[in-house]
Order: structure tokens, then sequence, then C-alpha cells
């Protein structure tokens, strides 16, 4: 019986589990978008989700907090000052997670992570642009 039992092993003792967390979600900062397996995007896409909302709070415990797990100066301006601003506005659903099929080799199902709001934004920049720009006379 799995009674009060967190999380997900992912056959790997802790401190590679930590390891493999901590490269993904650098990854998915770095990219911002990533191609993995179901489980694996399942635990990630947990700890993402945390990671946008401590930083969106901006208090010096959650930014610590963030900086510490990540331990890259350079992921955690990209996360505060790339990411965050996207998702002000909104209060969850940071990370879309979407199915790809089965891995060829192993019959692994795939996924890609990437932020959600990305697409959206984009095309809103765009139509703002296009506005902005006046015709020559």
């Amino acid at each position: 019986m799995r009674h009060r039992v967190f999380g997900r092993k992912l056959n790997r003792d802790i401190k590679e589990r930590k390891a493999l967390f901590k490269s993904l979600i650098l990854a998915l900062i770095n990219y911002g978008k990533i191609q993995t397996t179901v489980a694996k995007g399942k635990a990630i896409h947990r700890l993402a989700e945390k990671m946008v909302t401590n930083a969106k709070s901006g208090s010096a415990s959650a930014l610590s907090s963030v900086s510490s797990f990540l331990a890259r100066k350079s992921a955690v301006d990209k996360l505060i000052n790339e990411v965050v601003p996207r998702f002000k506005n909104t209060l969850g659903g940071y990370v879309r997670m979407r199915r790809l099929g089965k891995r060829r080799g192993d019959s692994s199902e795939k996924v890609v992570l990437e932020w959600s709001i990305e697409k959206e934004q984009l095309k809103k920049e765009k139509n703002e642009k296009e506005k902005n720009v006046k015709p020559k006379p």
C-alpha cells in the first residue's frame, strides 16, 4: 500500500533524482521547451510551477530558495526577468505538457514541457507591433 508515500522515485536514489530534476528545470528555463518521458515530466511540472510561484512573490526568502535550488545566477536571472513577467496576471498553469506518443526504442511515452503563455504573448506582441507601425506617406 502507498499510504502517505510522496513523490516519484524514478528508479534513482535521492542524489541522482535531485540532480535530474535540477538539470531538467534548468533546461526548461534556458530553452523554454524540453522533451522527456511522462513520469519525469509530471515530476518536473510540479517543481517548475512552484519555482515560478516563488519567483513571482518576490520576497527575499522565496528568491533565496529559488536561487539555492537552481544554483546558477544566469538561470535565476532569466527566470526572474524573462519568464515571471509573462505570468504576472495568471495564478497557475505556467507549464504546458503535450504528449508526443511512444518512443521507438523502448515504447515509453514522450512529452514536451513548455511555458504555456509564450505563444499567446508572442501573438499579442506581434499584433501590437503591427498596430504601432505607421505607414509612410
